[in-house]
């Protein structure tokens, strides 16, 4: 038979499903990595999927593939991918397309488009997502650079990806590192999307007094609504799991801790670059931070005081409002999330489809939901929308959920419960929403200490002032 000309290298978990999703599709793929024995022995499992081939030195790996050959790398972020595109770029030929699947950061990305380019080499900064059961079954794919290099695997890709209503959860994102970037604020959202749930998790345990059974009753509830997601459908789950060890339930053995990988920071930090306020995405990364703190909550607990007060209002009544603030910080976090892809796409000249972006976000990746539907209609309604508030469906969703949202940060700041991400939402949504700020006094204060100056509201030009008491 022809040699294939695809491969990929790095078989870890999510690339070994990846290396399976191509093989049950019919496209034949020879797989690598660094221990021969691990290949020998994934092909021998699961060889009978499909065409999968076995590859033993990188030499080898290369050789059994057909040019333009299309390899994609399964490997740690950072210094690995490098590492791994050195030892492969003095066996490929111009034209050879390299795809990093991994969770690179972008600027990484856009170097190495630029770097291999003037090589002769195609590169793709891939953003997959979808976990370990994404890869394997379908997983939203974001590719990113040149087109060229897209159009080789693209049959691949639409294939494998999820599929939703007959649209395959896969498009080409853009140039240089715009599908790591695209991918990264997809994670960020992801983090804003778990801190809200877990707030309502505290709510309705701490406030609402719910048992987990309950809690996990109200889970499913939601999910056939609105709030129909991933995570949401997941989150039901969880609390009707039970520990085999002591036949309770398992997530109150769970350390509170949370862990990461640095997406949601990057955003942050990105965000931060590009002067855009991502309040809802910085506020779940600081709840990291601040629940990996844990001897010193631990401590604090013992000498910090607070309310001390329970809940003595209508517990259907709650339910229903940390329901409305769920969903209106959800519109929120993900307002915030296409506000920042359309600021990155300007400063890095990138032409990103957001309409394109929320179609392949509602299959095969963790933040997929009933909700992308809502976001994919509004940039199709208006295409030019600069903050998916303003639309229509998103302003009456917002209108209608205001009173509970606003009940709830009420009842969560009087019994003490911390709720960073419903209380920036809403902060950030009312600071949107206002003609007037008070920032005409912090810029007085500017040209006061450091004569920074500042416009006036009445005539143009620039002004600086001695700010003072008129001296008699």
């Amino acid at each position: 038979m022809d040699k294939p000309n695809f491969g990929l290298t790095g078989l870890a978990v999510m690339g070994q499903n990846l290396a399976r999703n191509v093989a049950r599709n019919g496209f034949p793929i020879v797989v690598h990595n660094r221990t021969e024995e691990k290949t020998a022995a994934f092909v021998n499992e699961f060889g009978h999927e499909g065409p999968l081939f076995a590859s033993t030195t990188i030499e080898d790996f290369v050789a059994k593939l057909a040019p333009p050959r299309a390899i994609m790398i399964m490997v740690k972020a950072g210094a690995p991918v490098d590492q791994v595109i050195d030892s492969l770029v003095p066996l490929l030929d111009k034209g050879d397309l390299l795809i990093d699947g991994g969770n690179s950061l972008f600027t990484d990305t856009e170097r190495r488009v630029k770097s291999l380019a003037a090589q002769g080499i195609r590169f793709l900064g891939t953003g997959v997502s979808g976990g370990e059961e994404g890869a394997l079954n379908g997983p939203s794919i974001m590719p990113g650079g040149p087109e060229a290099g897209y159009k080789i695997v693209e049959p691949i890709f639409t294939k494998i990806a999820a599929q939703v209503d007959g649209t395959p959860c896969c498009t080409y994102i853009g140039d240089g590192g715009s599908g790591h970037y695209v991918k990264m604020v997809h994670n960020g959202i992801e983090y804003a999307d778990m801190q809200l749930i877990a707030e309502a998790y505290d709510l309705l345990k701490n406030a609402a007094g719910l048992t987990n059974a309950q809690i996990a009753d109200v889970f499913t509830e939601w999910n056939s609504g609105d709030l129909d997601s991933f995570l949401i459908e997941i989150t039901s789950k969880i609390f009707q799991t039970v520990d085999t060890d002591t036949g309770n339930s398992l997530v109150d053995y769970v350390l509170d801790k949370a862990g990461q990988k640095g997406t949601g920071k990057w955003t942050s930090q990105s965000s931060l670059d590009l002067g855009v306020p991502v309040t809802g995405i910085t506020e779940a990364v600081f709840a990291r931070f601040l629940s990996a703190i844990k001897d010193e909550r631990v401590a604090a607990s013992h000498i910090l005081s607070g309310p001390g007060t329970a809940f003595k209002g209508n517990v259907d009544q709650l339910i229903a409002d940390i329901r409305d603030a769920l969903y209106a910080s959800k519109i929120v976090a993900y307002a915030q999330g296409f506000v920042q892809m359309h600021a990155a796409a300007v400063e890095h000249g990138w032409k990103l489809h957001p309409g394109e972006i929320a179609t392949i976000w509602r299959g095969g990746c963790i933040i997929r939901a009933r909700f992308l539907n809502r976001i994919k209609d509004a940039y199709d309604e208006n295409p030019e929308i600069v903050n998916l508030m303003l639309a229509p469906y998103f302003n009456e969703a917002l209108t209608r959920t205001q009173a509970g949202w606003r009940r709830t940060l009420k009842t969560a700041i009087e019994l003490g419960i911390p709720v960073p991400a419903f209380s920036s939402s809403l902060a950030y949504y009312d600071a949107y929403r206002r003609e007037w700020l008070p920032a005409n006094l912090i810029q007085a204060q500017r040209d006061f200490f450091g004569a920074h100056t500042y416009e006036r509201t009445d005539k143009e030009g620039i002004f600086h002032s001695q700010w003072g008491p008129a001296s008699e």
